[in-house]
């Protein structure tokens, strides 16, 4: 059983178009889930009584994210900012996107050994799409140390976690 979740699920949704040209999204570069199949995902099975999640979510699925962390036993706690230099034109309409949300979340009464002073970031991107700054997971193990922990829909391996994703492998059962 896990008491850190950290979920970084593949929302559908397009990438936008091609940088410094205009025209439609493009695909995005890996598989998509729909909102349902992410809320169907086992997580609650492999959580702690006590345990936390950390789950990303863009602008577009933000409501249908608190009915997720619900559905995988957790209680939205706090709206986490992660503020991007702009880029291109990338997502969005009358705006373009240019940050992510972070949701953390608590199950149970697993307390932080560490506060921390904001809810916003500005951290710069990674050379991947969609790729997550280091400085999230790294934040995470200084709140909550060496307890057991797992990132969903990895991208890449990371000391002291297991890792679940189409891009790296665990020994945990499938979702």
């Amino acid at each position: 059983m896990y008491d850190v979740i950290y979920a970084d699920p593949p929302w559908k949704q397009k990438r936008g178009c091609p940088f410094g040209k205009s025209g439609n999204s493009l695909d995005l570069e890996y598989p998509t889930m729909t909102v349902n199949e992410i809320r169907n995902l086992k997580v609650k099975d492999i959580c702690s009584e006590n345990s936390v999640l950390f789950l990303w979510v863009t602008n577009k699925y933000i409501e249908d994210s608190f009915s997720i962390v619900k559905s995988w036993g957790f209680k939205k706690s706090s709206l986490l900012t992660w503020c991007k230099k702009p880029m291109g034109l990338g997502l969005g309409g009358a705006f373009v996107q240019t940050t992510e949300y972070l949701i953390y979340a608590r199950r149970g009464s697993l307390k932080p050994t560490k506060r921390i002073d904001s809810t916003w970031f500005q951290v710069n991107r990674q050379n991947r799409h969609s790729k997550k700054p280091d400085f999230f997971a790294d934040m995470i193990v200084d709140m909550f140390g060496d307890l057991k922990r797992i990132e969903l829909f990895a991208r890449d391996k990371k000391e002291g976690w297991d890792v679940f994703g189409n891009e790296v492998f665990s020994d945990i059962e499938d979702l």
